[in-house]
């Protein structure tokens, strides 16, 4: 099931980079990614409410479909940010070989890595 997941997510984050280069009055994805960051996150926390309300009220299908609007906003921010599916596939790995799939990663572990991290990664200045 995953593979079959991770594969649309792929799909969709292709068909998003082409849409980059689409006319914004012809594409909302175009129109959205030229919007820039806030905006994107802003849609994208209010998929996130709404999936939550209407997991609160038990309207299943009304949550699948909020998801699937959630994925998609995700996935433009995603562009827009220069990450790729394949990255947070590989930190979904990393993670559960840590703390097994059903378990997300606590918060100090995912700071002490970064630390790590940004020790190793020059940064570059403009």
């Amino acid at each position: 099931m995953l593979n079959g997941m991770s594969d649309s997510l792929t799909r969709l984050y292709d068909a998003v980079v082409a849409a980059k280069l689409a006319d914004p009055s012809d594409s909302r994805t175009a129109k959205l990614l030229r919007a820039g960051r806030a905006k994107m996150g802003k849609k994208l926390a209010e998929e996130a409410v709404e999936v939550l309300l209407k997991a609160i009220h038990g309207e299943r299908d009304a949550v699948v479909q909020e998801s699937a609007d959630l994925l998609y906003n995700l996935v433009v921010l995603w562009v827009a940010a220069g990450v790729k599916p394949q990255h947070v596939w590989d930190e979904m790995k990393y993670r559960e070989q840590l703390m097994g799939i059903a378990e997300k990663l606590p918060k100090h572990a995912i700071a002490a890595r970064r630390n790590v991290a940004e020790l190793i990664t020059p940064r570059f200045r403009a």
